[in-house]
């Protein structure tokens, strides 16, 4: 059985949303269309059993004036939430005749009448009142363009509704959203990225549709929870039904803007989720989940600023200690994600008690390294710059129990004593986030399994054959990784050729610089490669334009115990080592140099640390 939700323009000048959920709630269609014969077309194949379509558009409407006494029902109950109708009747032109969406439910062969039990029906009804019933929501949120409202509280708005969305993933029934870069994440990226109203419409008007087939869905699943205002003779509405208690928050003036602030100390709530009262037809369970969604789903935005912040620490930490790595990428749990997770129970019982702080993989950033030593190296490091509440190594868990598979090392990280009182970190105070540190060769297998497995379909005949050939590769890309450490290990402590540049830049050559560290510093790990230009620059404003400059000015102070000096906690890079050096040969000079300009406090501190050891 099929659930279609049509969020119904009009006229045909105007495009109409369509989504469509299969029996499970899973979305399997969404798209925004304009013409009648589009929107036939592209329902047609849903149609041809069982099916319920549910209209945001009126389907049956005989008044001559005011509203239909559905609409008058519902007002009573939901206008003082702002949800309430607006007035359909005969006298205006879009229902002297019969109404738009009755004509389509005639076209594809749909029963109208929604107590006839019928396999193919259809329905009416309205998003307003549906959100505030299903969130109880304070008021209904403000993401319809009117005058006063701007572009950014529309946006702000919508995203709040589509989070909201996302969560009922942990509802019941719940609705499943389709995987990345396809239907919903895209309109997601689309509210993120769009430059005007126009843009927002279009998103709106799906969004609309995938909450009308929820509502479909949720009428067929919890007739009990629906109520069904007027009926079949003079036109009716069906809508989840109003909680008993349930009142609206008091009306704010909202000022045009986000519904949410970017990056606010404390985050803000938009109006309508300012109070999640008690609510009787709900277990105490499903409370705390839907309070905890809800709560996420407003703090989006801030919990997104915290992910990047947190990226661009992890990032800092690794670039100033000149470890080697191929990528620092991260990203942010999903409402659905969440949603998912905080409904997961054993034995009866939600697994987290309090989902916003129990949920600790809410921010996540990912660290990959080219060979395993790095990894640990990664992972010491980490544990000197900030707090690590938890450490796990996936890949020796995995071998202790005598199997090759999912290895990953796993840290869950906060903020240092020191970083916490400093006003650029005052977004990250109080929060996690879980750092994943894998090899690439580790990073592959890890995704590629998790596709096949987790995303995709794996016959059951082809099962056990298939957990074979993943140990077997597991085993392979573990040797592979033994190995590339070996040959780097061997690099290490290998002379290397240095040819000499060709070319007319007066910089010594990268190339020729990291063959150079290589031997100069044999016990240090190689950096990345952007890092060696960049020092090869620092070199050319000391005036050190050739490896036998950079040798007269090294012979002295290699002659220092900078090791014991700077005290490192973790293995640093081979240009992390030139950079401690210079700085001790140069002192306030390379301090500041034109391109140290972005690190002057950090190296004024790591003189007067040199400068402390030196006179004692």
């Amino acid at each position: 059985m099929y659930f279609v939700g049509v969020d119904l323009a009009w006229g045909e000048r105007s495009p109409t949303g369509l989504a469509v959920l299969d029996g499970e709630g899973l979305l399997v269609q969404i798209c925004a269309v304009q013409s009648d014969t589009e929107i036939v077309e592209t329902l047609t194949p849903y149609l041809k059993g069982d099916c319920l379509v549910a209209f945001d558009a009126p389907l049956i409407v005989k008044n001559a004036t005011g509203n239909r006494p559905a609409e008058a029902a519902l007002n009573r109950d939901f206008a003082r939430f702002d949800a309430g109708a607006h007035p359909s009747n005969t006298a205006k032109p879009e229902f002297r005749k019969t109404p738009r969406g009755a004509r389509l439910s005639a076209q594809l062969g749909l029963d109208l009448n929604p107590r006839s039990g019928r396999a193919r029906r259809a329905i009416e009804v309205y998003p307003h009142p549906a959100t505030v019933a299903l969130f109880r929501l304070g008021r209904t949120l403000r993401y319809k363009n009117k005058p006063g409202r701007d572009r950014e509280m529309l946006r702000g708005e919508l995203m709040v509704l589509m989070g909201l969305i996302e969560g009922l993933a942990a509802a019941e029934p719940p609705l499943l959203l389709d995987p990345p870069r396809s239907g919903w994440s895209l309109l997601v990226e689309a509210v993120e990225t769009a430059t005007r109203k126009s843009q927002l419409r279009v998103v709106e008007d799906q969004v609309d549709a995938v909450l009308c087939a929820y509502l479909a869905l949720f009428a067929t699943r919890e007739p009990g929870r629906t109520t069904t205002y007027g009926d079949f003779d003079e036109g009716y509405i069906v809508t989840p039904t109003l909680p008993a208690g349930h009142s609206p928050t008091a009306r704010v003036e909202q000022v045009a803007g986000p519904a949410t602030p970017v990056v606010p100390a404390v985050p803000s709530i938009s109006p309508a989720l300012s109070a999640v009262p008690s609510i009787s037809d709900v277990s105490a369970g499903e409370e705390t989940v839907l309070a905890a969604v809800q709560e996420y789903s407003a703090q989006q935005p801030v919990i997104i600023d915290a992910g990047a912040r947190f990226i661009a620490l992890v990032t800092a930490i690794l670039d100033e200690a000149g470890i080697n790595y191929l990528s620092i990428t991260g990203r942010t749990k999903t409402v659905a994600s969440f949603a998912g997770k905080a409904a997961r129970r054993v034995d009866g019982k939600l697994l987290y008690a309090d989902p916003l702080r129990d949920i600790t993989d809410q921010l996540g950033v990912r660290v990959i390294t080219y060979v395993l030593s790095d990894v640990a190296a990664v992972a010491d490091l980490l544990a000197d710059q900030v707090l690590v509440k938890d450490d796990r190594d996936m890949g020796q868990e995995t071998a202790s129990q005598g199997r090759f598979g999912y290895a990953s090392r796993h840290l869950l990280i906060a903020l240092d004593a020191a970083r916490e009182s400093q006003p650029p970190y005052e977004p990250l105070r109080g929060r996690v986030a879980s750092v994943q540190i894998r090899t690439v060769l580790q990073h592959a297998w890890a995704e590629f399994e998790h596709d096949i497995r987790y995303k995709g379909t794996v016959p059951d005949e082809h099962a056990s054959e298939f957990d074979r050939r993943f140990t077997l590769a597991a085993g392979l890309l573990e040797l592979a990784d033994r190995e590339f450490s070996t040959i780097r290990d061997r690099l290490r402590t290998s002379p290397a050729d240095v040819l000499e540049s060709q070319d007319d830049d007066p910089r010594i050559d990268p190339r020729e610089l990291a063959a150079f560290l290589a031997g100069q510093y044999a016990d240090a790990g190689w950096s990345r490669t952007d890092h060696y230009t960049w020092i090869s620059g620092l070199l050319l404003e000391l005036a050190i334009t050739s490896l036998e400059e950079l040798s007269e000015v090294l012979r002295p102070v290699n002659e220092l115990d900078l090791n014991a000096r700077m005290d490192y906690r973790y293995p640093p890079g081979a240009v992390r080592r030139l950079d401690d050096a210079l700085l001790a040969a140069f002192g306030d000079q390379y301090v500041e140099l034109h391109g140290n300009a972005h690190r002057v406090p950090s190296l004024r501190a790591r003189l007067t640390r040199l400068l402390g050891e030196s006179s004692s």
